[in-house]
């Protein structure tokens, strides 16, 4: 083994017992995912070196605010919080880099992202190939144009994740739930926003957990809750 495989090997494993166990990621599945889906393959060039870091790197030179991959840790309690399952048909609104659409199509049968900004499409499928990914599909689409409708093509979906924070969980996402389907989203405003999960237990009934907290960067265009009140 060369010194820098040995490094980044090191580097990973640190990742996992420093960052990750301690938010009580502990499931021996996607603790063994993070292991041997290569995070450093879909971090951007300029920022290889922080692949592992404890932090939201930019994807775009320059940083474009919002535009970023999620602290590892944060992407690694969504997935296990997410029980995703093989038969699952998931859908990720803000496919990034292509790293949590990685992991999660290495757990379910099929995954769809879409991704708003053309450029970082491109980027997210060419890592996925590279990464020799066939079951996840990146689409440029702005997820909430017209109802949600480039959601809904596909409809009902196993799993819905938001690749980044909301103000409220839209409604119309919620109706693309299958039974028994599961959507996750960090909620909120800074300081503070929480990750909610909600999951179909009815045509028209909905449980929801809000387990832990954290903060992380808005999800362009999404439907923002009036401010006004009477």
């Amino acid at each position: 083994m060369s010194s820098a495989t040995a490094n980044l090997a090191q580097a990973r494993f640190n990742m996992i017992e420093q960052q990750i166990r301690p938010w009580e990621v502990l499931d021996a599945q996607v603790l063994e995912l993070l292991n041997t889906v290569k995070r450093e393959d879909f971090v951007p060039a300029a920022h290889k070196a922080l692949a592992f870091a404890d932090m939201e790197l930019p994807l775009t030179q320059p940083a474009v605010d919002g535009q970023a991959m999620l602290a590892p840790r944060v992407e690694a309690r969504l997935l296990q919080d997410l029980a995703i399952q093989p038969t699952d048909k998931v859908l990720e609104i803000g496919a990034g880099s292509g790293y949590m659409a990685a992991l999660l199509a290495s757990l379910a049968q099929r995954v769809v992202s879409l991704e708003i900004e053309e450029g970082i499409a491109r980027l997210a499928r060419t890592h996925l190939q590279q990464a020799g990914i066939t079951n996840a599909d990146v689409r440029v689409a702005d997820a909430a144009a017209n109802g949600f409708a480039a959601c809904a093509n596909e409809a009902p979906w196993n799993v819905i994740l938001l690749s980044g924070s909301v103000a409220e969980v839209p409604a119309a996402l919620l109706n693309l739930l299958a039974p028994g389907g599961r959507l996750a989203a960090i909620v909120g405003d800074e300081p503070m926003m929480r990750a909610t999960f909600i999951t179909r237990t009815g045509d028209a009934s909905f449980s929801t957990t809000q387990p832990w907290d954290t903060v992380t960067p808005r999800l362009r265009n999404m439907p923002e809750p009036s401010r006004f009140r009477f």
